[in-house]
């Protein structure tokens, strides 16, 4: 029985919050006048950039705010009760028994060196009193409806026995333990697989069902939140600056900062060349440099001077709606359907000549067998990459995707010389260089494949200039034949990749990521690189900044007609900016085509559940829902017959034992559409569309 049954009101009421963290130099306000309500059974999505204030909000709410930290004005009610006076030892039952909160990164919350079982354990035993058998016997059953496969073998289990989704679920069993009315979640699914990321969301929600559980879900992802919540608030430097019902908010948007962010982000229909996205302009605000008036007024398209900068600006609630409000002085003057400023279109680019062949490479690791405990023993084989074959050509975008593990990234590192092949081959120009390894590399051909990575905050020195970090790869490059030529190269690449010349003083702890990330872009194109290897180069960057970094690279493509290889899990970006796909699972490439062949019937099974994971932020599509059952397997050990057999919903229609028995051949379902599957033509071609638009 949940415990918010006792109590009619708000679970949760924050009302006029203002948290301030003070330093030896200032007070920097970080929340301002906040105000959100979840009631029983609610859940409420907390959306915005990062710096915005999501989770300083969530640690007032946990009453965690450090020694910095201080609630200095307004209050947050649980159940009627000011968490804000209430005495240490109450609080501390409350946050054991009542508040759950569930992190980012799942080995953050658990302890390494304790079995799951304990861990789970312990919550009941020290917050309710209950036995150790009645506390296990609850951890099997949350263990269960977190619906991890053989519960006793997971709870025997150390945390780095599971994998990340695994993980994760412990850490919502843990949360659940205590059947709590309040879970906040903070980006709960952000390190996790698309694939695994809908498993959970679609755990979450039925267990807040289950359980009755109000849920606080702070996210980026707006996708996610019109997946999980039934209300939204919408964040923007400290404030909030639109609530409302995911309906009102997502179809009758009310703030320019909203629409901004809808605009940002590649819903179906956005095209790179036909419709651009639009990148928010200017930069997020810090908090001791907000603009008089409107936060938002320096970037807003409907800024109006005298008016948005005179005055503080309070909500303003829109009648006839579910307590939908807004915090813009001009909301109705504002034609909120017009597209708004279009993004200037651009020409298609016909790829040219194919420049990078990939002829049956296979990638194999060989480790001990019981490599984890340390001590000789026979030798087993991680077939990374399995016979993948395949061309780029010039100024095209490949995207490359499939989950962790799938074996995108030793693909880029056989590409770069990082590895080397096992066999067949990796051919630049007709030049075979898969079996010579970066060091041995002549330098045109190490500055002819260069690669953006992942997390720009790892990729820079941190005690050099941003101007020395590209005059070093340009010595590197051998650009230029003085000192003078390779800074004025430097100057030049600063504006291609849209930065002010006055940040090659800079260091990088005074850059932002999206900053970073366009300085790691400048030192990939420092030595005229002809293919560039994407590696997720926009998932660690907010959704406004990764409109703005998609943009550039298309642009520079456009101009140095470079081959793209973008590595990704994020298929609405897929979608938007690749000419062609490749999907990848357990080493195979099982679908290859153009964007438009890939996401439309008929699917690899794979791309099939592929497509239905990834959250689309917008009410009018329609998509079929297919859960992946299980994990993916171990390269170390996979299955036999066709890679993905363990997970397939369409085994079932194969004759026999085909799929676990033969690996399915290659073969050409159209012109340039490949697909590995043994599905007979009559089945795939009776496939449905995975994503529809309601109006089709």
């Amino acid at each position: 029985m949940s415990k918010l049954s006792h109590y009619g009101g708000p679970i949760l009421e924050i009302d006029n919050l203002s948290i301030s963290f003070f330093t030896r130099l200032r007070e920097i306000p970080a929340v301002m006048d906040f105000s959100v309500a979840v009631q029983p059974g609610e859940a409420v999505g907390l959306v915005g950039e990062s710096g915005c204030g999501k989770s300083t909000v969530a640690l007032g709410v946990m009453q965690d705010l450090g020694v910095n930290g201080k609630i200095v004005d307004g209050s947050i009610k649980f159940k009627g009760q000011d968490l804000g006076k209430l005495s240490p030892e109450v609080l501390r039952d409350i946050r054991g028994n009542e508040i759950a909160m569930i992190y980012q990164e799942p080995m953050a919350s658990l302890n390494p060196a304790m079995k799951i079982a304990n861990q789970l354990m312990e919550v009941p035993m020290i917050h309710e009193g209950i036995s150790k058998e009645e506390a296990y016997k609850r951890a099997l059953e949350v263990v269960n409806d977190v619906k991890l496969p053989d519960p006793e073998r997971i709870l025997k289990s150390f945390p780095h026995q599971l994998s990340g989704g695994q993980q994760q679920r412990i850490v919502i069993a843990m949360a659940l333990m205590s059947k709590p009315s309040l879970l906040i979640l903070d980006e709960p699914t952000t390190a996790l697989d698309v694939t695994v990321e809908a498993a959970v969301v679609d755990l979450v929600k039925d267990l807040g069902k289950k359980y009755g559980t109000s849920m606080l879900f702070i996210s980026h992802n707006l996708g996610l939140v019109l997946e999980t919540c039934d209300r939204i608030c919408v964040m923007y430097s400290g404030e909030a600056v639109e609530t409302g019902s995911i309906k009102d908010v997502f179809n009758q948007m009310q703030h320019p900062y909203t629409q901004a962010l809808f605009r940002s982000i590649p819903l179906p229909g956005a095209d790179k060349n036909a419709r651009p996205l639009i990148a928010i302009p200017g930069n997020f605000p810090l908090p001791h440099e907000r603009p008089e008036g409107c936060n938002f007024g320096p970037r807003c398209t409907y800024f109006e001077p005298g008016l948005c900068d005179t005055q503080v600006i309070e909500m303003a609630e829109i009648v006839k709606t579910d307590r939908h409000a807004t915090r813009c002085l001009k909301y109705k003057e504002i034609d909120w359907m017009a597209l708004g400023a279009k993004a200037e279109k651009t020409d298609n680019v016909e790829p040219g000549d194919v420049i990078l062949k990939i002829d049956n490479l296979k990638k194999y690791y060989e480790v001990a067998a019981n490599a984890l405990f340390g001590s000789s023993g026979s030798k087993k084989v991680v077939k990374a990459n399995e016979t993948l074959s395949f061309e780029a050509r010039e100024g095209e975008t490949l995207a490359i995707v499939g989950e962790s593990g799938c074996g995108k990234s030793t693909l880029a590192k056989v590409l770069m010389g990082l590895e080397t092949a096992t066999d067949g081959a990796v051919l630049l120009d007709n030049k075979s260089i898969g079996d010579t390894p970066i060091e041995s590399r002549n330098t045109q051909t190490v500055a002819d494949i260069q690669m953006v990575f992942q997390n720009p905050f790892d990729t820079l020195n941190p005690s050099m200039t941003v101007g020395r970090q590209i005059i070093r790869a340009l010595e590197i490059f051998r650009f230029g034949k003085s000192d003078k030529d390779r800074s004025e190269r430097m100057l030049e690449l600063l504006d291609l990749v849209k930065l002010p010349r006055a940040f090659a003083e800079r260091m990088p702890r005074q850059l932002s990521g999206g900053q970073k990330q366009r300085v790691g872009i400048a030192r990939a194109f420092a030595g005229g690189a002809r293919i560039v290897v994407a590696d997720e180069p926009v998932s660690a960057l907010d959704v406004s900044v990764q409109a703005a970094v998609t943009d550039l690279l298309m642009e520079i493509q456009r101009n140095e007609k470079t081959t793209l290889l973008f590595i990704s899990h994020d298929l609405s970006i897929v979608r938007y900016l690749s000419d062609r796909v490749m999907v990848m699972y357990l080493g195979h490439v099982v679908e290859l085509g153009t964007t438009d062949q890939v996401f439309s019937p008929p699917y690899h099974p794979y791309t099939e559940a592929l497509l239905s994971a990834v959250p689309i932020a917008d009410t009018s599509v329609e998509k079929e829902h297919i859960v992946l059952e299980g994990d993916i397997p171990s390269a170390m050990d996979p299955p036999s017959g066709c890679p993905f057999q363990t997970r397939c919903r369409w085994k079932k229609d194969v004759p026999g034992d085909l799929c676990e028995k033969e690996i399915p051949p290659q073969r050409d379902i159209a012109i340039g559409h490949q697909i590995k599957c043994h599905l007979s033509e009559t089945k795939l071609s009776k496939m449905t569309p995975v994503i529809k638009l309601a109006a089709e």
